[in-house]
């Protein structure tokens, strides 16, 4: 490989990666714009390289070009490649995946490999270490890099038969992850299969973008499903004598008690995406007849950073949010079952509110988001730190935003109102089933109707649809009076406009790909309030809410079938009438 100009090896104040040094002296990125870029990948713990493609401020074809004329490197369109004639076991796929490197030959003692960042000299060491070879690299474009790894990646059913062949021994008095902070490679536990297998399985589901992960004992198998777009799919069954080694693990890497197998345990677990991403993951475990069921879930912290406007809210709904949260003082719920979104929500409109000149902070069971700049604290029931608990603190702390995971009893609710009362903004969640019903179930938990009245601003209840697939969503016939019985009014049916079914694609899951917000944005008007201070029912609620334009969650879904984002299938299947 030719050697690049001595001025890109020089490291400037702002300690930019190489990658960003050669696209500066080439003339394709301002110096600010790259300590930007360099900055919010920090923040968001991604990778220089995706932020700067994900950011469109440099094309993945303009970024191959300048890198291959910067290091002499030849060009290579990955799409001509066959990924089933490429060659196998040269170099481990964990080093692949986490690198972003594809191996296209060996030559001599010498392998040809594929990266979009040449300047990565972490990659470099770590390959010539791997494979006692030589590098000799051949730039691709970024887009078409991630898409190669990910079809070349090992197959679980690969990692299941060798564990099927192999015997195996697991150290259970590890104290620290591998996945934490040190690389699984060097540690010796790492070459159990068992823990190839759950590291298999914890990337397959993140590359998968699955929001959750059961492993499930049963008399005679086991098995494993991801919660994909709200829909549980199974993956892979592996033997059923896995399942005491592979818990054991779990438990030592989330840092429960692997004694202890009579009650449920909650704990949390990092995994190293590449070289500068970490995920976190919130681990759940519960004793069943035939062992220990385990919940991973996966929580990404760039979804809160997504901003409102890829949540789906409607205009006029983004616009109601947005006046709440601009005001001082007052109570803001989100209401909905559980994986409803609810979390990102809220986070996004902290996300939004957070500004050096305000104080936040948030108490949760447990924080599912870390968000720089707000203070967030864990829920340690045991412990005697309750929600209630670190209210009381928090008002002692001078703070001009509370966010509350859950109203879960009177005494909470009674002091975060007080706290809505008195000058502070807050944010909570709820679960019911609609913005009305919030209203009727904080009455029955023992609220005062004038403190409803004067201290809830806004309700928004939400649900999560899955959204078409954009590449086979295909039009469908569908006849006036099921349109009708779905709730869609008679004069909108004389509009013409398209609806879409699900069909199924190699690039999406069953004719869906990925989840679209479904809301019901509820302000407590000055009518509201009277007919909750004069106790009126939920229904009573909702009609009020109705004429004042209030759109219910089924209307909202309707409108998200209409515009082509969602199957009319979808929305009846999630909301209700």
């Amino acid at each position: 490989m030719a050697v690049v100009d001595s001025s890109l090896r020089e490291t400037p104040s702002t300690a930019l990666p190489g990658l960003a040094r050669a696209l500066i002296l080439a003339g394709k990125l301002g110096q600010k714009s790259a300590e930007e870029i360099y900055r919010k990948a920090q923040t968001a713990r991604t990778s220089f390289i995706a932020e700067l493609t994900g950011s469109g401020a440099v094309s993945a074809s303009g970024l191959a070009h300048t890198m291959s004329s910067a290091y002499a490197a030849p060009l290579v369109d990955l799409d001509a490649i066959d990924p089933q004639r490429l060659p196998k076991g040269l170099l481990d796929s964990k080093i692949c995946h986490d690198y972003r490197v594809v191996v296209l030959s060996k030559r001599n003692n010498r392998l040809i490999v594929a990266t979009a960042d040449p300047s990565d000299s972490q990659a470099a060491e770590k390959i010539k270490f791997a494979s006692q070879l030589g590098i000799d690299w051949v730039i691709a474009e970024y887009d078409k890099l991630l898409r190669l790894v990910t079809a070349n990646a090992t197959t679980a059913s690969e990692t299941i038969d060798s564990i099927i062949g192999d015997e195996f021994e697991f150290d259970e008095t590890a104290a620290e992850s591998s996945m934490d902070n040190s690389d699984a490679s060097t540690s010796e536990v790492d070459d159990a299969p068992v823990v190839k297998f759950l590291h298999k399985m914890l990337l397959d589901a993140f590359s998968m973008r699955a929001s959750d992960l059961h492993f499930e004992p049963y008399e005679h198998n086991y098995r494993v499903r991801f919660r994909i777009d709200g829909e549980l799919r199974e993956i892979a069954s592996p033997p059923i004598a896995i399942k005491e080694k592979l818990a054991s693990r779990i438990k030592v890497i989330s840092r429960m008690d692997i004694s202890e197998k009579r009650v449920p345990q909650d704990g949390k677990m990092k995994l190293k995406i590449g070289p500068d991403r970490v995920i976190d993951f919130r681990v759940s475990t519960l004793p069943t007849l035939f062992g220990e069921k385990i919940v991973i879930r996966i929580l990404d912290p760039s979804s809160a950073k997504l901003g409102i406007e890829a949540l789906g809210y409607e205009p006029e709904e983004k616009e109601r949010l947005m006046q709440a949260i601009g005001r001082p003082y007052g109570m803001i719920l989100v209401t909905g079952p559980t994986g409803s979104g609810k979390t990102v929500s809220l986070y996004t409109c902290l996300n939004m509110l957070n500004k050096p000149g305000v104080n936040i902070a948030t108490a949760e069971d447990p924080c599912e988001i870390n968000l720089p700049g707000v203070n967030q604290v864990n829920v340690n029931d045991k412990a005697g730190l309750t929600f209630a608990v670190a209210l009381k603190s928090f008002l002692r702390q001078d703070p001009d935003i509370i966010m509350v995971g859950e109203v879960r009893d009177i005494e909470t609710a009674d002091i975060a109102i007080k706290a809505a009362q008195t000058g502070h903004l807050v944010l909570s969640t709820l679960h019911t089933n609609d913005a009305p019903t919030t209203l009727t179930r904080m009455r029955n938990m023992g609220i005062a109707p004038f403190n409803i009245a004067s201290s809830v601003i806004l309700i928004t209840a939400q649900r999560l649809a899955r959204r078409l697939c954009p590449n086979c969503k295909t039009p469908i016939d569908i006849p006036k009076q099921a349109l009708l019985d779905a709730g869609y009014p008679d004069a909108e049916l004389n509009e013409p406009w398209v609806a879409y079914r699900a069909v199924g694609c190699s690039m999406c899951n069953n004719g869906y790909k990925g989840r679209i917000g479904l809301y019901q944005v509820m302000p407590i008007s000055e009518e509201i309030q009277r007919i909750i201070l004069r106790d009126g029912s939920a229904l009573e609620i909702a009609d009020q809410a109705q004429r004042e334009g209030v759109r219910t969650l089924r209307q909202a879904g309707l409108n998200k079938a209409k515009s082509g984002l969602t199957s009319l299938e979808e929305v009846l299947a999630v909301t209700n009438l």
